[in-house]
C-alpha cells in the first residue's frame, strides 16, 4: 500500500511538473514573440529555461533536503537523456536541420561546461559555493553571447497562425505564474516520493536520480522537442535540448551549490564521462551536414540503451 501511494505521488509530481512547464513555456514564449525575439534564441533561452525548471526545482529541493545524489544524478542523467534519447527520438521521427552557430559554438560549449562539472566535482567530491560562483559567471557570459545573437538576428521570430487572435498579456502572465507554482509544488512532491521509494526498495539515490527523476524532469524537453520538430521549428527542437543542458549545469547546479554545497559521489565519474561522450556523439553526427538524420538518431538511441543497461547491471 505504501509503495502504491508513493508511486501515485511520484506520478502526481511529474504531472504537475510537465503541465506547469508547458504553461510556463507557452506564456513566456508568447511574451518573447511580442518583442520579435529570433526563434533560435527563443529555443536557447525561453524554452530552454522553461523546460529546465523541473530540473531546477527538483535539484534545489533535493539539495535542501540533504538528498545530494539526487541533485547531481538528476542533472547528469537529464543531460544524457536529453541528447541521446530526446534528440534520438525526435530525429528518427523527423530529421532535424541544425544551425551553423549551434554546431560551431553552442554544442562545443556544452562539452566544455560538462567537462567543467566533472572536473570540479570529482576533484574534491563536492560542488561548493565558489564552484557555484564560477558556474554562474559562465552563465552570465553565455547570456551575453545570446544577447549578441539576438541583436544580429540569429533566426526568424515565430509568427502566430494566420487569423489567430493574439493572447492578452494578462493571460501570458497568469500562465507564467501558475506554471511556476505548479513546477515548485510538483518538484517537492516528486523528490519526497522518489526518496521514499529509494528507501523502500533499497535503491541508491544515485540510481533514482539518474533514471526515474531524470526521465520525469526531462518530459517537458521531450514533448517540446518532438512537437517543435513536427511543426518544422527545428531551431527550437535542437536549441531546447542544447540550451537546457547548458542551463542545467550552469544555472541549476550553480544555484544549488550557492544555496548549499552539493556532494559529488565518485560513482558519478562514469556518468559524467557518458554525458560528455553523448554531446560529442551529437557533434560528430551534425558536424559535416549540419543535420541530425534518422541514422544518427538511431545511433544515439542505441547509445542510451547501452547506458541504461549499464545502470541496471
Amino acid at each position: 500500500m505504501e509503495v502504491m501511494m508513493q508511486i501515485a505521488l511520484l506520478a502526481l509530481g511529474f504531472a504537475l511538473l510537465v503541465k506547469g512547464a508547458d504553461w510556463f513555456v507557452e506564456g513566456a514564449g508568447k511574451v518573447a514573440e511580442k518583442f520579435g525575439i529570433p526563434q533560435l534564441v527563443i529555443g536557447l533561452t525561453i524554452v530552454a529555461i522553461g523546460t529546465s525548471l523541473p530540473e531546477a526545482a527538483v535539484s534545489v529541493s533535493a539539495a535542501l533536503k540533504g538528498s545530494a545524489e539526487i541533485t547531481i544524478g538528476n542533472i547528469v542523467g537529464s543531460n544524457i537523456l536529453n541528447v541521446l534519447l530526446i534528440l534520438g527520438i525526435t530525429s528518427v521521427i523527423r530529421p532535424i536541420p541544425v544551425q551553423r552557430s549551434t554546431v560551431h559554438y553552442e554544442i562545443p560549449f556544452v562539452v566544455v561546461v560538462s567537462g567543467l562539472l566533472m572536473g570540479i566535482g570529482y576533484t574534491d567530491h563536492v560542488v561548493g559555493r565558489v564552484d557555484g560562483i564560477i558556474l554562474w559567471a559562465l552563465l552570465i557570459c553565455y547570456l551575453i553571447y545570446l544577447l549578441v545573437i539576438a541583436r544580429q538576428g540569429g533566426g526568424l521570430p515565430e509568427e502566430a497562425p494566420g487569423g489567430a487572435k493574439p493572447m492578452p498579456v494578462w493571460k501570458m502572465l497568469v500562465l507564467i505564474v501558475l506554471g511556476g507554482v505548479m513546477i515548485v509544488v510538483g518538484s517537492d512532491v516528486a523528490v519526497d516520493a522518489a526518496t521514499e521509494l529509494a528507501r523502500i526498495f533499497g535503491m541508491s539515490e544515485r540510481l533514482i536520480g539518474l533514471t526515474i527523476v531524470a526521465f520525469g524532469t526531462s518530459l517537458p524537453e521531450l514533448v517540446t522537442s518532438v512537437t517543435a520538430a513536427l511543426k518544422g521549428k527545428s531551431d527550437i527542437a535542437v536549441g531546447n535540448v542544447v540550451g537546457s543542458n547548458i542551463f542545467n549545469i550552469l544555472f541549476v547546479v550553480g544555484t544549488s551549490a550557492l544555496i548549499t554545497p552539493v556532494a559529488y559521489a565518485p560513482d558519478f565519474l562514469v556518468d559524467s564521462i557518458v554525458c560528455i561522450a553523448s554531446v560529442l556523439l551529437l557533434w560528430l553526427c551534425v558536424f559535416r551536414n549540419r543535420r541530425l538524420g534518422r541514422v544518427g538518431g538511431a545511433v544515439m538511441l542505441s547509445g542510451y540503451a547501452g547506458y541504461f543497461l549499464y545502470l541496471m547491471s
